[in-house]
């Protein structure tokens, strides 16, 4: 029986609008898609993802890669917006007495934003990989997440908008949903066992 349902954040709890990295690629004479290619290459997303150097370093470094630090730092308050269904579907859940996580591949900042965006209250709990020391898909991140809310992996949903990050919960026997809507995550609660509305 599922007691807990994990959410990713960025793809799912919150969105970047994609046209705003167009226009400042665009704007600052930048080839279309550099800067993402460069923020989330390896090493560098991993050690940023895991805690091991900040935020602010990291977006030093992909100015430093780019050759063009006042792109990264526009790149780096890359404005999000949240969305309103999922908190919904979230309050809804724990209106029916279960609870609710965040579990994501975060930076030393991830609290601040989620306090800027007024939401931490709508979860019971928000796991960020920076604290933890591992990211998904790691298991050892999953398991930090049963371990803190003290239930085993079949007690729990998962949904990430990213299908490669579902391993390390499928490993530990979570169900998992690989996210590209509020309507389909619904139904595929409901097919969970958890009495969501449609």
């Amino acid at each position: 029986m599922i007691h807990v349902v994990l959410f990713d954040l960025d793809g799912v709890v919150r969105h970047f609008d994609p046209a705003f990295m167009t226009d400042l690629e665009h704007r600052r004479g930048v080839n279309p898609g550099s800067i993402e290619r460069v923020a989330f290459s390896k090493p560098l997303i991993e050690e940023v993802t895991t805690g091991r150097i900040t935020r602010d370093e990291w977006v030093r470094r992909v100015g430093e890669t780019l050759g063009d630090h006042a792109a990264a730092e526009k790149w780096g308050r890359h404005p999000s917006t949240v969305d309103d269904e999922v908190l919904g579907l979230s309050d809804e859940i724990r209106g029916l007495g279960l609870r609710t996580a965040i579990l994501t591949n975060g930076t030393d900042t991830i609290a601040a934003e989620v306090d800027a965006h007024g939401f931490t209250g709508r979860f019971d709990a928000i796991f960020n990989s920076a604290v933890i020391g591992f990211a998904k898909p790691d298991v050892r991140a999953f398991q930090h997440v049963l371990d803190a809310l003290d239930v085993t992996g079949d007690e729990v949903f998962f949904t990430d908008d990213t299908a490669s990050k579902l391993v390390g919960a499928d490993t530990l026997g979570m169900r998992t949903h690989h996210f590209h809507g509020v309507r389909p995550l619904r139904a595929e609660l409901s097919a969970a066992g958890v009495a969501v509305g449609h």
